[in-house]
């Protein structure tokens, strides 16, 4: 059996967009000027921390299933794709969760 990695690894880049390497040479007062200028960067206070509720996730569990081959090629295109696979999972449950079976 081989031991080559079969899907994509957290060390993949993603394309989040972000110049890291530009970044990495901005001095500290030309990151907060960009943070400044940023209409969608927003300080908090106690106000908005007011109502904040810790929200642990909840457990997973290792599970194995078969799925047809071009359905998981698909989903793993998608970043978190296994939290997507979830969300749909527990979307489909809560719609059938008065099914009496």
């Amino acid at each position: 059996m081989s031991d080559a990695s079969i899907g994509k690894t957290s060390e993949t880049k993603r394309g989040t967009g972000t110049d890291w390497k530009k970044l990495g040479r901005m001095s500290d007062g030309a990151i907060r000027k960009g943070v400044r200028s940023d209409p969608d960067a927003h300080a908090t206070d106690e106000a908005f921390w007011k109502d904040a509720k810790v929200v642990w996730p909840s457990r997973k569990e290792p599970v194995t299933m078969r799925l047809d081959a071009d359905l998981l090629e698909w989903f793993r295109r998608h970043r978190g794709y296994q939290t997507r696979i979830n969300a749909i999972l527990r979307a489909y449950m809560k719609a059938h969760a008065d099914d009496r079976r």
